[in-house]
This record gives C-alpha cells, sequence and structure tokens, in this order.
C-alpha cells in the first residue's frame, strides 16, 4: 500500500511540473464573449489551446478532439484551468463555458419535481454548449465536434450528464466533479469518470449513482475522495487539484482510472484518491 501512494504521490509530482511547463509555456488562453440572438444572451467562454496543436490543425494535420467545461454554480467558467490544461496539454480545444448569469434567477429547490425541479436549468445549459459549439465550428473549422468529452463541476457536472443524455450521439466521455442531480448515462458506448467529494453539506440525490454492477458493465470510474465539494476548482488546495489532474489524464491515457484503484471493490471502480489532507 505505501508503494502505490509513493507511485501516485510521484504521479502527482510529475503530471504537474508538465502541465505547469505546458500551461506556462504552450497553452493559449483566450476569452470570447458571444450573443445568442435567438435567445439574447450572453456566453461567455474561456478556450484553451495548445499552440502547437492548433497550428497542425490549422494546416490540416491534426483534428482537435473537444472538451466543454461547465461551471458550478457561483463558481466562475475561468476557474477551471487546472482541468482546461489538462486536456489542452493532450491537444483538446476546451471550451469553458459560462452557464449562468448574474441576472438568472437564483437555484432553487423543489422536492418531488424531476431534478428537483432544475430541468429548465439544465435544459438553459444545453442551449448554451449548442449554441457554443455552432460558434465554434467557425472559429475552428478542424476540430471533432462528433465525440465531445463533456466535463462540469456541481451543478455545471449536472449540466453535463443532461446534455449527454439529450445527446448522446454527440458525446463520448464525461467528467463530472461531484454532481448531484442528474443520474448517470448508462452507455457502453460513452466513457465516465466521477469524483465525489466527502462534504457533509453537499449530498447526492437517490438514484444518481449508478450500481457497482452498472458501473461495471458501462465502464463507469467513480473516485471517492476526502475532498470538499468547493475544492473541486481552482479554488481548492493544490494537493487536490494534483490527484484530480492525475487520476484525470490516467483517464484520457486509456478511458479507464482503474490502475489507480485498489483490487477489488465488488466490481466497482473506486480508489481514494484523495487521502485525508492536514
Amino acid at each position: 500500500m505505501k508503494r502505490g501512494i509513493t507511485v501516485l504521490a510521484c504521479v502527482c509530482a510529475l503530471g504537474a511540473a508538465v502541465y505547469f511547463g505546458v500551461s506556462k509555456w504552450g497553452i493559449r488562453h483566450d476569452t470570447v464573449n458571444w450573443l445568442d440572438e435567438a435567445r439574447q444572451r450572453p456566453v461567455s467562454v474561456d478556450l484553451a489551446v495548445r499552440r502547437d496543436y492548433e497550428m497542425k490543425a490549422d494546416d490540416g494535420y491534426w483534428k482537435l478532439p473537444v472538451a466543454i467545461i461547465s461551471n458550478g454554480n457561483t463558481v466562475k467558467n475561468t476557474e477551471y484551468s487546472f482541468l482546461a490544461n489538462v486536456f489542452a496539454a493532450r491537444g483538446y480545444l476546451v471550451a469553458s463555458i459560462q452557464q449562468d448569469l448574474p441576472t438568472d434567477p437564483p437555484l432553487m429547490t423543489k422536492v418531488g419535481m424531476p431534478y428537483v425541479g432544475r430541468q429548465g436549468v439544465y435544459e438553459k445549459g444545453e442551449a448554451n454548449i449548442l449554441f457554443v459549439l455552432k460558434e465554434l465550428k467557425k472559429l475552428q473549422p478542424n476540430a471533432d465536434y462528433g465525440h465531445l468529452t463533456l466535463v462540469g463541476h456541481s451543478n455545471g457536472g449536472d449540466t453535463a450528464m443532461y446534455f449527454a443524455k439529450e445527446h448522446p450521439e454527440l458525446v463520448s466521455k464525461v467528467v463530472t466533479l461531484d454532481n448531484l442531480r442528474v443520474p448517470f448515462v448508462l452507455s457502453d458506448k460513452m466513457k465516465i469518470l466521477s469524483f465525489r467529494s466527502k462534504d457533509p453539506n453537499f449530498q447526492t440525490d437517490p438514484g444518481v449513482l449508478p450500481t457497482p454492477q452498472q458501473a461495471k458493465t458501462d465502464g463507469v470510474d467513480i473516485i471517492d475522495t476526502q475532498f470538499q465539494h468547493t475544492w473541486m476548482s481552482d479554488r481548492g488546495p493544490d494537493s487536490a487539484k494534483e490527484r484530480i489532474q492525475a487520476t484525470l489524464d490516467q483517464f484520457l491515457s486509456n478511458g479507464s482510472a482503474s490502475e489507480l484503484a485498489p483490487a477489488d471493490t465488488d466490481n466497482l471502480i473506486v480508489t481514494n484518491a484523495g487521502a485525508p489532507l492536514p
């Protein structure tokens, strides 16, 4: 066990060094502010892309995979750079969407309603993603918009999962960080990685997580951590972000984070990625 912890710590340290270096010298971050005229809604997007892969795509030698990040409630879309850099370092075109606006009504919880009454919020997020995809195709035509990776934290994770449910033909991977409301899409054609917090203030609704057998059958990786809910953004401590980065990088390498998991957990892929922090 000690050897495994040591290896994971080395992976985290190496990953942090790699992403810091690539982020500083090779990844370009830009903010674009679009207006969806059909809805009269402004949509702000933080774009991240590695310059060398962008040049390859512009020259027709590379098809940029696409990752869409949706922010959690009260967290800015620019506060997920630690995730965006992992994807960009691997050659992705990353679009972090500001899903909520100050003029939006506050999130409400209505017990007994589908998604505790938040379906309209997820439909708004779905419309934002579709609009951004349309604009991205104009901005960067040499990208793969038919095999999306959707990423989201908290309410943004629910938005990502809702979009995957509504548009499974467009989505190949989903990565959520403590989504609480929308049940996981179960499909052997869609890979899912989900980080779960250990935070008494944020409880997952019944029926959201798959059973162990469903997770095994459909290739769902569930990573139990000791992290607080709000740590799963740039606001979190470096130790938490580095562990998430290392696990995400493993998942992107081979479509599974199972090598970071203990031996047998009743067939459910789970790991203590976040040992208690001081």
